[in-house]
């Protein structure tokens, strides 16, 4: 892993020059401004999750599912988004989980009313009108069209019932539509081929009775530009699967490895009961790994090579039913191997890292009963890997150092409260949502960050040395977060929209807001330096 270099903490507005290094242009930086919101009205009910573009209609698409619907939203004057009309998908399950667009076809994954049955991919035209259904796996969670719109590739989580006796296998659904949206086929790609091999020892099988196709859970995908190789995030098992998607089959299974925060820029605020130390702000080095577990990915080129940049939010598989299943655990109720920790009762003291949420099926390989090691979930980052996974770079403590320069009075805070610390515990801003985008041929990141909210963005053009460009946040922390005063809160998804396809002539960014129940559009410039 390289060294990264540190991101300036300044403020805002923070720009970075682009364009340097072109010959005879201009040098250039580029800010992020909001636009336009709209609002549905909808708080903490999942109203905005997952957004879409068309440009021949000039509409947006986003995932309510509060509703079970589809809000399409106008976007001919991107100040003031507007609600033209809403496809409701009651009729074919349970809701939509996620959508796209492609030359006027929109595609949405939508779950089975029993979330263990097979779901559906459903078609419609821009106007709302169906045109075709094909089967998809289990839960299917995210689904995105392949660059050259020939196929749809669908990430089937499969989760588990709540009383985890109905586990289903994982899988990638891949829809082609080769020969038109009314003549579509489905094939679904599991895992059964891994059953029984052995893994890197960071793939994490470990539900109850579980085979390695049923512990797997597909979460979101990215495609290579040329449409041949689909990357599967594998979040609760810190894994990435890779598909070859001509010949429908899995070919590798990469586990990520950890994040070791004993390293120094690797450190974490691992409690939310610690105000009394440094004002409730303590990012520091404890002896934890981090599982990456990343939520969203994306690809990026850089010489002729793919890269892949995520968003390592974390999760936690957590069954209530009986007889469920339950991983999460406090460092505090958990007993610690004296010869690996000997300050074990300091580290368990709440205001050290006995609030930290770990893996209880983590860190006893001996299963003497004793901890040898903690891994927590999520890295608090983002990540940039080569195609096969390496990592060749990770953002270290940079959020929670940003966010906590920016905000000292609502330093992880959730996105249902304005409560100082609250998620330092657990996952911090959690990074969550990542899409790319180009502007005056330099590359982008946005990511989005679940619980802080905002959008951290980066200039990834050489994504061995990633520079820090500006963070926005449309939140207002002096409202209360059950009200519209409060704004966005909670990004989920992340769409951009370049100046060839925007509305203005720039480049636009497009978020949901899950727990706010809006959608926002952003508007990228660039300015003559």
């Amino acid at each position: 892993m390289l060294k990264r270099n540190y991101m300036t903490l300044i403020l805002l507005t923070v720009t970075v020059t682009m364009c340097a290094g072109i010959a005879n242009a201009a040098r250039r930086s580029i800010t992020v401004d909001l636009l336009g919101t709209y609002a549905s009205g909808l708080y903490n009910q999942g109203a905005s999750e997952i957004v879409a573009f068309d440009r021949q209609s000039n509409r947006i698409f986003t995932v309510n599912g509060a509703t079970s619907r589809i809000d399409v939203l106008s976007l001919a004057d991107p100040s003031a988004p507007t609600l033209l009309f809403s496809i409701d998908i009651a009729p074919f399950g349970r809701q939509a989980n996620s959508v796209d667009v492609h030359h006027g076809i929109v595609a949405a994954a939508v779950e089975a009313n029993v979330k263990t049955n097979d779901g559906r991919v459903v078609f419609f035209d821009t106007n709302g009108n169906y045109l075709n259904d094909v089967p998809a796996g289990a839960l299917p969670d995210m689904l995105t069209f392949t660059p050259n719109g020939k196929k749809v590739m669908v990430a089937n989580e499969a989760e588990p019932s709540d009383d985890y006796l109905i586990d289903p296998e994982g899988s990638v659904t891949i829809v082609d539509l080769s020969h038109g949206v009314a003549r579509a086929t489905s094939t679904n790609v599991g895992f059964t081929a891994f059953n029984g091999r052995t893994l890197h020892p960071s793939v994490r099988i470990f539900g109850p009775g579980a085979t390695v196709a049923q512990d797997l859970e597909p979460e979101y995908i990215a495609v290579s530009r040329d449409s041949q190789t689909a990357w599967v995030t594998l979040q609760e098992n810190n894994a990435i699967a890779v598909i070859d998607i001509k010949r429908r089959k899995v070919t590798r299974i990469v586990g990520l490895g950890f994040k070791d925060h004993r390293i120094t820029d690797n450190g974490i605020d691992a409690s939310d009961r610690d105000s009394a130390l440094n004002a409730g702000i303590n990012i520091r080095n404890w002896p934890v790994y981090g599982m990456y577990q990343p939520d969203a990915i994306a690809t990026i080129e850089y010489r002729n090579r793919t890269f892949l940049v995520t968003a390592n939010e974390g999760d936690a598989r957590e069954y209530t039913g009986t007889p469920g299943y339950v991983e999460e655990a406090r460092v505090s109720s958990l007993s610690l191997d004296s010869a690996v920790f000997p300050d074990a009762a300091d580290l368990k003291n709440n205001t050290n890292l006995g609030r930290l949420n770990v893996s209880r099926a983590s860190g006893d390989p001996d299963n003497d009963g004793d901890y040898d090691a903690l891994y927590a979930f999520g890295a608090r980052s983002f990540s940039i890997r080569r195609e096969d996974g390496t990592l060749v770079y990770d953002s270290g403590d940079f959020l929670e150092q940003l966010t906590s320069a920016l905000y000292p009075l609502n330093f992880n805070a959730s996105n249902t409260n304005n409560t100082k610390d609250d998620r330092s515990d657990n996952k911090g801003p959690e990074p969550e949502g990542v899409t790319v985008g180009k502007v005056c041929g330099r590359t982008y990141a946005f990511v989005g960050l679940e619980r802080i909210s905002g959008i951290v963005i980066i200039d990834v053009t050489n994504p061995y040395q990633p520079e820090f460009v500006q963070y926005l946040n449309n939140r207002n922390f002096l409202a209360a977060t059950n009200t519209a005063e409060a704004l966005d809160l909670g990004v989920e998804g992340l769409h951009f929209i370049s100046e060839q396809e925007s509305p203005t002539g720039n480049p636009l960014l497009v978020t949901a807001n899950e727990i706010s129940g809006t959608t926002s559009v952003f508007e990228i410039t660039r300015a003559e330096d």
